[in-house]
């Protein structure tokens, strides 16, 4: 009797779990669909790969409920549909801002980003490229164009509203239009690799974590989430996950990260 007690706690347990964070029956994420650190979308079939499917994926596996994930053109779009309820989570690297909108987990991964330069340019390192006379590009709301709009004293730089298409960010380097780019270093490994004349600094000038978020002030879920990170990170998980990936500049989170 006392084993049939247990088994239908347990199954009481994982229904409350499932309403909290499914309460529409599906399980529905949103992401950053041009970000390869956090997922592709096959352009044929819509198919959605890589760590944020994987883990969809699983937290649905483990409420019992099937999921659906949502490609977003950016943040700002993300954090709109977990504010409007469209979305029960959403996946996001750490910025101040952002958590002054939605409740950020801890993070899973931490993701690299660098510069991507000439590959003749003098510049060795990030400290190089905030120098007078130095151009550099990056993009209105992501990490990267957060952190060097409040970073960078010398440089001059330009803001696009949206990530230009990898050929267009190579051709603005190589004609002189840019002497960088900044970006997430999977990004920028993604489009040097298609020319000999580019190539990415070796060094981040930062590094943030990757992390799921929900609603401003849904504890609830936010501790579910918590917990199924930790959970995933570690036991092997994610890590599993970034190594099918193949994602250049990404790593599993430490478990004491933010």
């Amino acid at each position: 009797m006392a084993g049939h007690l247990t088994l239908a706690a347990a199954i009481i347990a994982l229904q409350l779990t499932a309403q909290t964070m499914a309460p529409a029956g599906t399980l529905r994420a949103a992401f950053l669909g041009d970000n390869p650190v956090q997922g592709r979308v096959d352009s044929q079939t819509g198919a959605i790969t890589g760590p944020v499917a994987d883990l969809v994926k699983e937290l649905a596996r483990r409420l019992n409920v099937p999921y659906s994930i949502v490609p977003m053109p950016n943040a700002a779009a993300v954090i709109e549909s977990v504010r409007t309820h469209q979305s029960d989570i959403g996946f996001l690297a750490y910025e101040a801002a952002r958590a002054a909108q939605v409740d950020f987990s801890a993070p899973y991964a931490m993701m690299q980003s660098a510069y991507l330069v000439r590959a003749d340019l003098a510049a060795r390192t990030s400290a190089d490229i905030d120098r007078p006379g130095m151009r550099v590009g990056a993009v209105t709301g992501q990490s990267q164009g957060i952190w060097v709009s409040a970073n960078l004293k010398s440089a001059r730089i330009q803001m696009f509203t949206t990530t230009p298409p990898a050929g267009d960010i190579a051709q603005m380097i190589e004609s002189g239009l840019l002497d960088a780019f900044a970006a997430n270093r999977a990004r920028m490994e993604e489009v040097a690799s298609g020319s000999p004349k580019l190539r990415v600094l070796s060094d981040n000038f930062l590094l943030v974590g990757q992390a799921m978020v929900v609603e401003k002030g849904d504890r609830a879920r936010l501790d579910i989430v918590n917990r199924f990170v930790e959970e995933v990170r570690s036991s092997g998980f994610v890590k599993s996950s970034l190594d099918r990936a193949k994602v250049a500049g990404v790593e599993v989170a430490p478990s004491t990260a933010r």
